[in-house]
């Protein structure tokens, strides 16, 4: 049985079914993205989906001969998942905005780097309409406010269809990401939209507010221009 979960699409036609799952573990959202992909490759009149949650503690990482980002199992105080993303290690758990965004590539030219670049790119206007100058960094993956992290990315791509995607800290305790070498980034500082803005937020909010920007940037993943860049 799938998750409850709740729209939040917009009015007019909009190429993505945004939805809100609430707090789900991280074996249910796995299953569930899984389903959708299974389906999509079976029926191509399906659109695509982004899936936007919080998980209960998890680690995970991905598929990697080097497991030094894991500083030890033992040592791990949440459960962990090896599963088929690109990168190191990370850390999910309540206060974090995750986004499985499950996109058919065959309809945006089969242009992995190109999606990779988008999912920044949403994170970063998104962050720019709370007032938060976020940025990439040379050679390194996610989204950054200085030289504080704050958005990690790991997608994963099977039959060309997406899975996986970004987590953004939002709020609450980030001392689980000390356990590991988040990303695999020795040294990393993480930081959150709440230690930013010097002010609460309520990750439901956070994923209403983001869902209408994917909404707002999906066409430009579908046709052969670039990310609009950020106006400061």
């Amino acid at each position: 049985m799938n998750p409850p979960s709740q729209s939040l699409g917009v009015a007019g036609d909009i190429d993505l079914n945004v939805r809100w799952l609430g707090r789900i573990d991280y074996a249910a959202a796995l299953a569930l993205q899984e389903e959708i992909v299974a389906r999509k490759r079976t029926d191509d009149s399906l659109g695509d989906e982004l899936l936007l949650l919080e998980h209960e503690p998890v680690y995970t990482i991905g598929r990697t001969p080097d497991q030094s980002s894991l500083l030890g199992q033992a040592q791990l105080p949440h459960p962990l998942f090896r599963i088929n993303r690109g990168g190191q290690a990370t850390y999910h758990g309540p206060g974090q905005l995750v986004a499985y965004p499950i996109i058919d590539l065959r309809r945006c030219g089969q242009d992995l780097h190109k999606y990779l670049r988008w999912l920044e790119q949403v994170v970063i206007a998104f962050l720019v309409s709370y007032d938060l100058r976020a940025t990439r960094r040379e050679g390194l993956t996610g989204v950054w406010i200085g030289n504080r992290k704050i958005a990690s990315i790991g997608v994963g791509v099977r039959h060309w269809m997406t899975m996986h995607g970004f987590a953004l800290n939002v709020s609450g305790d980030l001392s689980p990401f000390q356990k590991i070498i988040p990303c695999g980034i020795e040294n990393v500082i993480m930081t959150s939209m709440e230690l930013e803005t010097k002010k609460p937020h309520r990750v439901s909010d956070i994923a209403r507010d983001f869902g209408a920007i994917c909404q707002k940037h999906i066409l430009e993943l579908r046709t052969n221009l670039e990310p609009s860049p950020i106006l400061a």
